[in-house]
């Protein structure tokens, strides 16, 4: 019996390496795997191997290990591919959090939309275009399973300039957002059934339920017993609009027009603006621990657990196990009043024969309208790139909420000239050139 081939693009990232092979090689009725590693960056890519080996060792699950610099050889005989590419790694991010700065514009993450998710974007799409011509060439039917934000804009321009590719996004938002409110009610986990769609980093839990009954009663006296809870972007967002948001409130901060402009908003809901600078930085000293542990034959801190989703995809097709789980898909109806062809993220039923992305029909009114204008970003942004049109990338600025609320029009076409030098040569060479009007 030949192996199931899953490959890691972007392997050298060791947190999803070390979370995602814990989970894969925990599955004892999967059956024999090849793991092929790939990264551009030797060291990184060494250090994959070793957790890989590692983890192999002490689950007492064999499993063939290939590495590679060259991402072609590293797609042979794929059946399954984790993208968790980073282009640019932790300078690039830093550069999308101090240029904007620099003009007073404040950001949480800046991995998603405004412009650290425009400039994320457009530094990834190169590289995912060369990962979908391999893919065509090497390993037409397997299933690319992408980690990479900008979620929903990666998703999208692979469906645009690759429709062919069987594509699926991955997030854990949606699982945990239900998690922590099962939390704040105290209510098992286990016990709740919930429906969720929207778009990444903005979806709606749309039911979440107990024997039928809606536990969201239950949250708002709970929210209402307590004025720290109301502390946070979240639950004011959830008060306005009745229904849950899917991402966290450092997340969901910058896709609005309301919090980060204002002192007085950051201080009352405890925002900590440019946060992922730190948590990039963090992981950067996550790897070195983890490479020097390694490097000292400590065991692995191996989490069996993790709860995401790309080893649940994987056991689902390779073995016919019903699962369903909330994944980002190019919009073909799934969601009736969002744009098709943009990505969304809906309920996904797994098996043996596939994904199966669910139809959801109409958003409420007032949190589709916010997606739209999440959307707006993400669509000007991938088209941006597929025209080649740079005027396009400062028109999905300017759409950009919390852009849009904190800087006047000239000001977001600077930062994006700015951005566009620093970026330099990441960037698609079409729209590099400064624009005039």
């Amino acid at each position: 019996m030949s192996p199931t081939t899953i490959t890691f693009l972007g392997a050298g990232s060791v947190v999803f390496t070390r979370e995602l092979l814990g989970d894969i090689l925990g599955f004892d009725d999967l059956g024999p795997l090849r793991i092929a590693l790939h990264d551009i960056d030797a060291e990184r890519l060494e250090t994959a191997v070793a957790i890989t080996s590692a983890t192999s060792s002490q689950l007492g699950r064999p499993v063939e290990v290939t590495a590679s610099l060259d991402r072609r050889r590293a797609l042979e005989g794929a059946t399954y591919v984790i993208n968790a590419i980073a282009v640019g790694g932790h300078a690039a991010t830093a550069r999308d959090f101090e240029v904007p700065a620099r003009f007073g514009l404040r950001q949480t993450i800046g991995d998603t939309v405004g412009v650290g998710g425009i400039f994320r974007a457009l530094r990834t799409f190169p590289v995912l275009e060369g990962i979908a011509r391999d893919m065509a060439e090497i390993c037409p039917d397997a299933w690319l399973l992408n980690y990479t934000n900008p979620m929903a804009m990666n998703i999208a321009y692979l469906h645009a300039i690759a429709p062919q590719l069987k594509v699926l996004g991955l997030c854990h938002s949606v699982y945990w957002t239900v998690r922590g409110l099962c939390e704040v009610i105290d209510v098992p986990f286990e016990d709740v059934s919930y429906w969720s769609a929207g778009v990444n980093h903005q979806a709606w839990v749309l039911r979440w339920e107990r024997n039928g009954e809606s536990l969201y009663p239950m949250l708002d006296a709970r929210i209402a017993a307590d004025p720290e809870l109301r502390r946070r972007v979240r639950v004011d967002m959830y008060r306005r609009l009745g229904y849950y948001p899917t991402e966290t409130s450092e997340h969901s901060s910058e896709y609005l027009p309301w919090y980060l402009r204002d002192d007085s908003e950051i201080e009352r809901l405890r925002l900590n603006v440019g946060e992922y600078v730190g948590i990039s930085a963090g992981n950067l000293e996550e790897y070195a621990d983890v490479r020097a542990s390694l490097a000292a034959g400590e065991p692995l801190d191996i989490d069996r657990d993790s709860t995401e989703y790309a080893p649940q995809v994987i056991h689902s097709l390779e073995t016919g196990t019903k699962r369903t789980i909330f994944a980002n898909v190019a919009n073909q109806g799934y969601i009736t009043n969002l744009p098709d062809d943009y990505a969304v993220e809906v309920p996904t039923a797994l098996d043996e024969m596939g994904a199966h992305p669910m139809h959801v029909g109409d958003l409420p009114p007032q949190c589709v309208a916010l997606n739209r204008s999440f959307v707006s970003v993400g669509e000007l942004t991938v088209r941006a790139a597929v025209t080649g049109d740079p005027r396009l990338v400062r028109n999905a600025a300017m759409v950009d909420p919390n852009t849009a609320a904190t800087l006047c029009i000239d000001q977001i076409w600077e930062v994006c000239d700015e951005l566009t030098a620093a970026h330099g040569d990441l960037l698609p060479e079409a729209l590099r050139t400064p624009v005039r009007w």
